[in-house]
């Protein structure tokens, strides 16, 4: 065994983040963990990497294994380019380096000095940092990033650059153990390729929190945080589909039959009272009496008993007995509840036609002779590696409509657009001057802005529909939110004002299953049209749609 966790308590305040949670993790092991947004998946992170302290329990690492993990923020590191940064968190770097540039000047024949700098010559050879940076470049092309960003400032680099740095430590780092954190968010296809063939071949255990079901699609093991439990699932996420429909099964009707005894119980306690009432036998008075608490003690056990979060995919709920699936409708986890134009009105108008458009900056082109129409109720996917122009073209689409200058170079093509055309944008990063506003006040901000009436009941309707919780969530600043929260907020954004066109970049991202799966319903009742760039297969798949691509 190489890990062994168990926490007996994990707390926020009033809020039980976990109770009695325990898993092991083996050598060698591929472990995907997955939860719901805010079920505490980074926390767990941070406590595997003795970064949080603040629990009950303990975490027990195999005696001289090395766990690495990937950082989200980069506070303090701003500074110090990025091969420093990589340098200064590889096992044993900066000790070893200390030793072989300060040692020369000061060890003389001293014989203790010398055979710590022959170790540490030795052994910084044995971690192969002699080829250090040359490893590096190469890595840095396989996620097509310029090896010449080695040289920046962390400062300078994008959200997306900065999580590629840390994929790249990691898989340099070659520890026991390595803990990764939504790895695919922002990758094209080329790169995600490269990490789950990493992923498959590397040696050391990984533990990574991702909803990528790519990803998951190449695991060993499932672990899955709900309701404060860790569950484990043998398997891919193929397997785990199967076990989680037949445990979520037997579950919905475990509670059926619990909340029909409520029922019951709630029944035979008003019987009770009544046949006591009524009686004037005092042996009898005190028959009834008895009954009546045996009926509320009963009651009072089964009322205090958590409802389980229930999730099945909708493939396997299809399968489900009908008396079943009723039941599961009735009682399972609530989702984001998005309000989309559904099919039935649309008229099949033109809305975008784009002829010929070659676009790029300076004096060369991103890409060449780029044409399409786009019709009510269409979906079109833009696919093609980073870097190849797709959110400069979708850019153009928005300057068009906007009646704005285009930040790229039109070397060749047109573009026209309905005169009525309504776009909704799903945006990766909030608006920066969000960032200091609560989330109420960013709903109201966000409402009057598209034009729509603002109320307190609106906001708290919205609220209540994205899954957040209307009485307390609305005063979080938008700048704490998880990356979750953010993309939920997103999707208000980009449906509030019923659309005709929605332009989707990368929506999966930082959303988990049963969200996306709810996002992929909505988008498939959705009567207008749709351009999206998605990375995810299944998301793909779900779509659907004509492709192209952008090379």
């Amino acid at each position: 065994m190489l890990l062994s966790v168990a926490i007996h308590e994990k707390s926020f305040g009033t809020k039980v983040l976990y109770r009695d949670l325990a898993f092991s993790i083996e050598q060698g092991e591929k472990v995907g963990l997955i939860g719901g947004n805010g079920t505490g998946k980074s926390t767990l992170f941070d406590i595997i990497a003795g970064q949080d302290h603040d629990y009950d329990g303990e975490v027990i690492l195999k005696r001289g294994a090395i766990l690495v993990s990937s950082r989200q923020e980069h506070h303090g590191f701003e500074g110090i380019t990025v091969l420093e940064y990589l340098q200064g968190d590889l096992p044993e770097y900066k000790k070893l380096a200390r030793i072989i540039d300060a040692y020369p000047a000061t060890m003389g024949a001293d014989t203790r000095k010398l055979q710590i700098y022959s170790d540490a010559l030795e052994r910084f050879g044995q971690l192969g940092y002699y080829q250090l940076e040359d490893e590096l470049d190469q890595a840095f092309e396989r996620y097509q990033i310029d090896p010449a960003t080695m040289h920046r400032t962390l400062g300078q680099l994008s959200g997306g650059q900065r999580r590629m740095v840390e994929l790249i430590k990691v898989q340099r780092s070659r520890g026991h153990l390595a803990l990764i954190d939504e790895p695919t968010n922002h990758m094209d296809f080329v790169a995600k390729e490269t990490f789950i063939k990493w992923l498959k071949a590397a040696s050391e255990a990984i533990v990574v929190v991702t909803h990528d079901r790519d990803v998951l699609r190449s695991v060993d093991r499932i672990l899955e945080l709900r309701d404060g439990e860790m569950l484990s699932f043998k398997g891919n996420y193929d397997d785990y589909l199967r076990s989680n429909t037949q445990q979520v099964s037997s579950q919905v009707n475990e509670y059926d039959i619990t909340q029909r005894r409520i029922k019951k119980l709630e029944e035979d306690v008003i019987r009770f009272k009544r046949l006591k009432e009524r009686s004037r036998d005092p042996g009898t008075i005190r028959r009834f009496k008895s009954q009546e608490q045996w009926a509320r003690d009963e009651l009072a056990q089964l009322e205090a008993l958590q409802k389980p979060s229930f999730w099945i995919d909708k493939e396997s709920v299809a399968s489900l007995p009908t008396k079943l699936a009723s039941s599961y409708d009735t009682h399972k986890a609530r989702t984001i509840r998005i309000k989309a134009r559904s099919a039935g009105g649309g008229t099949h108008r033109q809305l975008i036609d784009v002829q010929e458009m070659s676009l790029g900056y300076e004096r060369q082109p991103l890409f060449k002779d780029i044409s399409f129409r786009l019709h009510e109720g269409e979906r079109l996917r833009l696919h093609g590696r980073n870097g190849a122009g797709k959110t400069t073209l979708v850019q153009a689409v928005l300057a068009q409509a906007d009646k704005k200058p285009l930040t790229s170079k039109c070397f060749k093509g047109s573009i026209s657009l309905d005169r009525q055309l309504a776009i909704g944008v799903y945006d990766q990063e909030l608006d920066p001057s969000l960032l200091g506003m609560s989330l109420e006040d960013a709903i109201a901000r966000m409402l009057d802005a598209k034009g729509l009436p603002v109320s307190q009941q609106q906001v708290k309707q919205l609220l209540g529909d994205y899954l957040f919780n209307p009485a307390s969530d609305g005063a979080l600043t938008m700048e704490r939110l998880s990356g979750g929260q953010k993309a939920r907020f997103q999707l208000m954004r980009m449906l509030a004002a019923e659309p005709s066109l929605l332009i989707l970049d990368e929506p999966t991202n930082h959303l988990d299953l049963p969200s996306i799966e709810e996002l992929e319903s909505a988008l498939r009742r959705y009567e207008g049209a749709i351009i999206y760039i998605s990375h995810d297969s299944y998301f793909a798949k779900a779509l659907g749609g004509n492709e192209i691509s952008i090379p």
